[in-house]
């Protein structure tokens, strides 16, 4: 079973960084593609950053590039977002997603 859970969200004020992470588990993550989405209060899912498998080729939404770096440990079976520069129009759930699997996700608020 696919397992995928996030942490390391919080609140944290304008300018603030932040760094996510997301445990899998469940299967092969070394030989998967992965990416975080983000769903504002309100509004759908957003794709925000993806990564493929060897961690050699990284994309980012144009809302975030620059001050968002998406990476990952596969020894760990970890995957990262390093958020810098935080801004308010980021607060959302943040998730890591793996094909249709997502999980549960982890908050972030960005505020004064």
């Amino acid at each position: 079973e696919v397992q995928l859970v996030e942490s390391g969200g919080g609140l944290v004020q304008p300018g603030g960084s932040l760094r996510l992470s997301c445990a899998a588990s469940g299967f092969a993550f070394s030989s998967s593609a992965m990416t975080w989405v983000r769903q504002a209060p309100g509004k759908g899912l957003e794709w925000v950053s993806g990564i493929n498998k060897g961690g050699g080729s990284t994309n980012y939404a144009a809302s975030v590039k620059g001050r968002f770096t998406i990476s990952r440990d596969n020894a760990k079976n970890t995957l990262y977002l390093q958020m810098n520069s935080l801004k308010p129009e980021d607060t959302a759930v943040y998730y890591c997603q793996r094909g249709a699997a997502r999980g549960r996700g982890t908050q972030v608020t960005v505020s004064s």
